[in-house]
C-alpha cells in the first residue's frame, strides 16, 4: 500500500471512529469474558461444595450447567462480535475505502 494512501486512511475521521468503536467493543467483551471465566474459576477454588451439590435426584452437579454456561457465553459473545463486525464495521471500512480512493 502506498504511504500516501496509508496516511490518508489513518487520518480519515470515519477510520478513527471505526477504530474507536471496534476497540471499545473488544475491550468490553474481553472484560465480560474475564469476569465470567475467572468468576467460575474462583467459584471452583473457594466454593467446591456449592458446585458439587446435586441437581434433583440425578448425578448431575451444579458445576456442570455453570461450566456449560461459561462455554455458551463465549459462543454468544463471539457471535455478537462477528455479527456486529460484519454489519457495522465492514460497512464503515468500505465507506472509508471508497472515500479515500476518490
Amino acid at each position: 500500500m502506498a504511504p500516501d494512501l496509508t496516511q490518508r486512511i489513518a487520518a480519515h475521521p470515519r477510520y478513527l471512529e471505526l477504530k474507536t468503536k471496534r476497540s471499545r467493543l473488544g475491550w468490553w467483551l474481553t472484560a465480560a469474558m474475564l469476569v465470567v471465566y475467572y468468576g467460575f474459576i474462583l467459584l471452583v477454588a473457594f466454593d467446591k461444595p456449592l458446585l458439587a451439590s446435586r441437581i434433583g435426584a440425578g448425578v448431575t452437579t451444579l458445576g456442570m450447567p455453570i461450566g456449560l454456561a461459561v462455554i455458551l457465553f463465549t459462543i454468544v459473545i463471539t457471535t455478537y462480535y462477528v455479527v456486529r463486525a460484519n454489519r457495522e464495521f465492514d460497512e464503515m471500512s468500505d465507506a472509508v475505502k471508497r472515500e479515500v480512493q476518490r
